[in-house]
């Protein structure tokens, strides 16, 4: 048994149109008309860790499964902290494996650029890496290293993994996602953590405590990504049940 997700026909209907007009919209306000209509309701632990604002960086799992939408954990994150979050998010969906692929990922990368404009959200290349991207990604890179950079209290939202994981639980991030995280860590963020997933027929958060990432010195390039990385992801993973905790089950 799973929640029920639906959307408010008001909010979708405004979300159209502001669409079409490229017209910027509250995340925040639109979360909370969409998590307000979920049953049974959300189920929210470790409210006490909710940032009440920045500057921090709101780190999830990419929580998967057949017919789960990845927008209710955006959404059900946004409803729970009380300013407007920035996301950042994927900038095209791939489709492997289907005949559908070529149209989907033009189409989807039109959508996706449009919502974040009116959501003031900053897009990546879709993970895995594709060589063809490196340039973009390091251009997204700089975005959101901008956006840190003007606004003072900000409070990104950010999945690391960047992608499903066909088995459901949490995975290794690609490379390069830990020397991001760094780059956050270097400009004054601090890190929560939140553990998504749906338990008892609901969809859950667990907050976690804020932490200051740091790797020890003297490490390569590839080894403080690597060690950051798993920093990350093991922080997320202890708020999550077993079974979703991957590589990162530590008993």
């Amino acid at each position: 048994m799973y929640p029920r997700y639906s959307f408010p026909p008001r909010t979708l209907a405004g979300l159209i149109v502001d669409w079409l007009l490229a017209r910027r919209r509250s995340f925040r306000r639109d979360a909370l008309a969409c998590i307000g209509r979920l049953e049974p309701p959300l189920r929210i632990f470790g409210g006490e860790h909710i940032p009440p604002a920045g500057p921090c960086v709101v780190t999830f799992n990419h929580y998967h499964r057949p017919d789960f939408n990845a927008i209710w954990m955006a959404a059900a994150i946004a409803s729970q902290v009380p300013v407007e979050m920035h996301f950042v998010t994927t900038g095209e969906l791939t489709y492997p494996g289907k005949w559908y692929a070529p149209v989907g990922k033009v189409f989807t990368k039109i959508v996706l650029a449009r919502a974040a404009r009116i959501y003031g959200f900053t897009t990546m290349p879709p993970m895995p890496p594709r060589p063809k991207d490196v340039e973009a990604r390091a251009r997204s890179v700089r975005r959101v290293l901008d956006a840190v950079r003007r606004e003072k209290d900000i409070v990104l939202g950010l999945a690391p993994e960047g992608g499903d994981n066909p088995t459901g639980g949490i995975a290794m991030p690609a490379s390069g996602a830990g020397r991001f995280a760094l780059l956050l860590a270097a400009a004054g963020l601090r890190f929560v953590p939140v553990g998504v997933c749906e338990a008892d027929g609901a969809l859950c958060l667990r907050f976690g405590a804020a932490y200051e990432l740091s790797v020890p010195r003297g490490l390569s390039s590839d080894e403080k990504d690597e060690v950051a990385a798993t920093m990350v992801m093991s922080h997320i993973a202890r708020l999550l049940p077993e079974r979703l905790r991957g590589i990162f089950d530590h008993g």
